[in-house]
């Protein structure tokens, strides 16, 4: 049953076993979930983005993890974390067929090389001898498949889909599971007890919480930000950081803000997500809102021709330099290529405002967590746990040198250390060895089981990730500070505003850049013209009438405390660099939450299956008992559904995203129109407002009046005779 893959771009020039035959989803669990539908198609392309493989006992099998990314229509998100492992084939017919495959394969391969040498078999000689690649001799040695010596495996994935990205918890769950098909034992549990639990009984944890749930094996946890906290992120920054290098993710960073077409190239799936998503999240409050797609999968090269701004990553072939890539020459592509630690960078763009001071700062951060701003691509695992577990600690932990963590031997990580080499010099001469060095964790920080509840690599990581975040948050708070006096707002209601959308000047463009320093305005200038911006703004306008955007409300409530905080009287801003101020604090929040975890779920438990179900058959993911895994018990639904909050966000985000789904046309035409208004507009008088805005401020000068007479005269009775209220729908107001 086995069909070519012709979309993946493979020839038949190859080999059969570096070929790639269609995969197809074996089974889901559950079959239906009515607000996260399964995208069969999608699922299936970018869980093998590259197909079926084949490989045999010679080859490298180790399971490799990746993560994949679906956008909806409606700019929803899901998330897919997916573990690609080998199964040996058991069937003899595919066997055959692939004994067969390279019989008529190396029958060509040796035509064609006696065509090319006219079967002169001195030619021949020489071309062995001259390491010619498609030398019968090297086919026959390392490009063949015999079914009575090689076993033949194929590829097979599990993956987890998920409406928020707990890639560290999803990426320990499936490395459990894998464990308990390949190891020895059979599982504790049938397998179908593990995925029944984290489908229907792990719950999402509470904002500002950590949950703790139960894998095969081991305890996974997770957290989730608070209310006033930077949105979730759980891929590492510090692998961005090192793949990149700081002077390449800034400039890189620059292009993403700037909307310009990003192409990332890379052999590993991982990388390709980890980097497309690291960069992604450093934007907030801005969010991408373009061509999203951090693995192309090679049925959709095409994409690449696309005229728009997009970020996308592209899988690179082993052995294939750039310059045989064929890209569309555009003048504003950003190539990264993350496995060579290079990018090629448009010609010519504005750069990001005090670049250098902020280059420093982020160079702060990472040298306290031991890593190197430069880039560490090629350092070796032993030389990064060195380095993240001594360096910082030791300087920066106010510890006294006691390295927290597992047990770990440094022995052979600190054998080249320079103070350790004296320190062996001197206990030889006062005749003490010492052979082994072991640092262990100090027992007050273990659990009754021995271990930390939250790995210290992983707390680390989390700890470098919110860090690196504040600093570039902080940029934003401090360049649009005061942006909320240059929003107008000039429709009466929603209604009114989503239909004349496009014929409306939202931002005060003109009066926001003669308010910022010159230095500043070379970037800034480009920035506002973008679909990001833009979006944020509408954001802004939209949250008079509805609930704040999640992003927006974060950011609004940090430009409040800059100004609850800032003594400087109002007067034209200044590009003097201010540091984030609330580093430490927001890796305190990270480490309570990890340390002492919050909440429990249901441990995994038997569930009532048929007689002769749950068989256990050792290096063969089983097929799972379907009946058990449809639905989840009766008294926990309500963690299967979404707030009418959340679904009426999702459908307002709908009906915005028709109304400003222009096309480039229309676009371009209202973006030119903005710019021509944008030099004439100032801030407008109270005397140039509509009726509507006028009665907006009044408002908000009665909400004033009214707060500070609750301050005045405390808190009313329990019947309150008149109460300020805001209007929602007709239905609603009072």
């Amino acid at each position: 049953g086995l069909e070519p893959d012709e979309l993946a771009g493979e020839n038949f020039d190859q080999s059969p076993l570096r070929r790639t035959f269609k995969s197809k989803v074996l089974a889901h669990y559950p079959q239906n979930i009515e607000w996260n539908p399964f995208d069969q198609d999608a699922v299936n392309m970018l869980c093998m983005p590259k197909g079926l493989s084949f490989r045999t006992q010679a080859d490298n099998r180790d399971p490799q993890l990746h993560s994949f990314i679906i956008t909806r229509e409606d700019g929803s998100r899901t998330y897919g974390f997916v573990l690609t492992f080998y199964e040996e084939v058991t069937s003899k017919q595919i066997c055959t067929a692939m004994q067969t495959l390279y019989q008529m394969h190396n029958a060509e391969q040796y035509s064609s090389v006696c065509a090319s040498s006219s079967c002169s078999m001195d030619s021949l000689a020489s071309s062995i001898d001259e390491g010619d690649a498609t030398s019968l001799a090297k086919l026959q040695r390392y490009n063949s498949y015999d079914i009575s010596r090689d076993t033949l495996y194929v590829s097979k994935c599990i993956c987890l889909i998920t409406p928020l990205p707990f890639m560290q918890a999803c990426k320990k769950f499936l490395i459990q599971l894998y464990k308990a098909v390949t190891s020895q034992q059979p599982p504790p549990l049938p397998l179908e007890s593990y995925i029944h639990n984290i489908l229907y009984e792990v719950p999402l944890p509470p904002p500002g919480r950590s949950l703790k749930f139960y894998g095969v094996y081991e305890p996974i946890i997770c957290q989730r930000p608070g209310p006033n906290e930077l949105p979730l992120s759980d891929y590492p920054l510090r692998e961005v950081f090192e793949l990149l290098g700081l002077e390449n993710l800034v400039q890189v960073f620059t292009c993403v803000l700037l909307e310009m077409q990003i192409l990332l190239y890379s052999q590993d799936y991982q990388r390709l997500m980890t980097v497309a998503e690291g960069i992604t999240t450093l934007l907030f409050p801005f969010q991408w809102q373009h061509v999203y797609v951090p693995i192309l999968p090679a049925s959709l090269l095409h994409f690449l021709d696309a005229p728009v701004p997009y970020l996308m990553g592209l899988q690179s072939k082993e052995g294939t330099d750039r310059s045989k890539l064929e890209l569309p020459q555009e003048a504003n592509l950003c190539f990264v290529d993350i496995d060579n630690h290079f990018i090629e960078l448009p010609e010519e763009f504005p750069q990001f405002p005090n670049k250098l001071e902020f280059i420093q700062e982020i160079s702060e951060v990472l040298l306290q967590f031991g890593i190197p701003p430069e880039g560490n691509l090629h350092c070796s695992d032993s030389t990064t746990k060195l380095k993240n577990l001594v360096l910082s600690d030791l300087v920066n932990d106010k510890k006294n040198g006691n390295i927290p963590g597992n047990a770990l031997n440094m022995y052979e990580l600190l054998k080249g250390n320079e103070t350790i080499a004296r320190l062996q010099a001197l206990a030889k001469r006062t005749g003490v060895t010492m052979e082994k060095m072991t640092i262990t964790a100090p027992l007050v920080e273990k659990e009754k089981d021995g271990k930390l509840p939250c790995e210290e690599v992983e707390l680390r990581d989390y700890k470098l990730n919110v860090q690196l975040r504040e600093v570039f948050a902080n940029r934003f708070t401090q360049m649009f500070a005061d942006y909320e006096a240059f929003v107008i707002q000039a429709a009466p209601d929603m209604e009114s505003w989503l239909t004349n959308r496009e014929q409306m000047q939202n931002f005060d463009k003109a009066s926001f850049l003669s308010d910022q320093p010159e230095p500043y305005l070379p970037f800034l200038s480009h920035f506002i013209e973008t679909q990001m911006f833009a979006t944020f703004i509408d954001n802004k306008i939209i949250s008079q009438w509805e609930e704040k955007d999640p992003f927006l409300r974060v950011f609004d409530s940090r430009i409040e405390k800059i100004r609850l905080y800032n003594v400087r009287a109002p007067a034209l801003r200044t590009s003097n660099y201010q540091k984030c101020s609330t580093l430490k604090e927001a890796a305190q929040s990270i480490e309570q939450r990890l340390l002492k975890i919050d909440h429990t779920a249901i441990h995994p438990h038997l569930l009532d299956m048929k007689i002769g179900q749950g068989k256990y058959e050792q290096g063969f993911f089983p097929k799972l008992q379907s009946d058990v895994l449809a639905t989840g018990p009766t008294n926990n639904n309500r963690w299967a559904s979404r707030s009418t909050t959340a679904q009426r966000r999702k459908d307002r985000l709908r009906q915005h995203s028709e109304h400003i789904g222009l096309d480039n046309d229309l676009r371009e035409k209202y973006m030119q129109e903005a710019r021509s208004l944008g030099k004439n507009l100032r801030q407008p008088k109270l005397s140039d407002l509509s009726p509507a805005v006028i009665a907006q401020t009044n408002w908000k000068f009665v909400e004033g009046l009214l707060k500070e007479c609750r301050m005045k005269v405390g808190p009313p009775p329990s019947r309150c005779l008149l109460s300020p209220c805001s209007y929602t729908e007709p239905k609603q107001h009072l």
